[in-house]
């Protein structure tokens, strides 16, 4: 017994799809929607940018290095 495929189960792939990023940058991808707006991409993204960026909140960040510091003049 032959066994047929099921007909437009799959959807439309869009080899040349544009991805327009909130930082202005715009590139294409393949993907199955035709266009995509994202918040945030490898032009802007700290991880590949190098530039880091610290949300400080009550000084946490200060205390921690101050901390982080403290513990390795102790260690020396």
């Amino acid at each position: 017994m032959m066994r047929r495929m099921k007909v437009d189960t799959h959807p439309t792939y869009f080899p040349d799809a544009k991805v327009v990023c909130a930082c202005g940058a715009h590139f294409s991808v393949g993907s199955t929607k035709e266009k995509i707006e994202v918040e945030i991409c490898s032009s802007c993204h700290p991880f590949y940018t190098g530039n880091e960026k610290i949300l400080d909140t009550a000084g946490r960040v200060e205390k921690f290095k101050a901390r982080r510091a403290a513990a390795t003049k102790k260690s020396k």
